[in-house]
């Protein structure tokens, strides 16, 4: 099932997470999880650039 989010809200999750393993803020627990989120969002965001990029080239090729 892939998940609907746009690259925005991603990368600021993204950027959430990082900033609370910088500061010490997650447990074992939590950080074990957020950085298997942070593998998802940063897999959805990937797709979104390769997506995004593959369309440009499209347009650009067919003028």
């Amino acid at each position: 099932m892939e998940e609907t989010i746009s690259y925005e809200k991603a990368v600021t999750e993204l950027e959430e997470i990082v900033r609370k393993m910088e500061n010490d803020q997650l447990d074992i627990d939590s950080l074990t999880n957020q950085l298997k989120r942070a593998k998802q969002l940063i897999r959805l965001c990937n797709d979104k650039l390769t997506k995004t990029d593959e369309e440009i080239k499209t347009i650009l090729e067919g003028d």
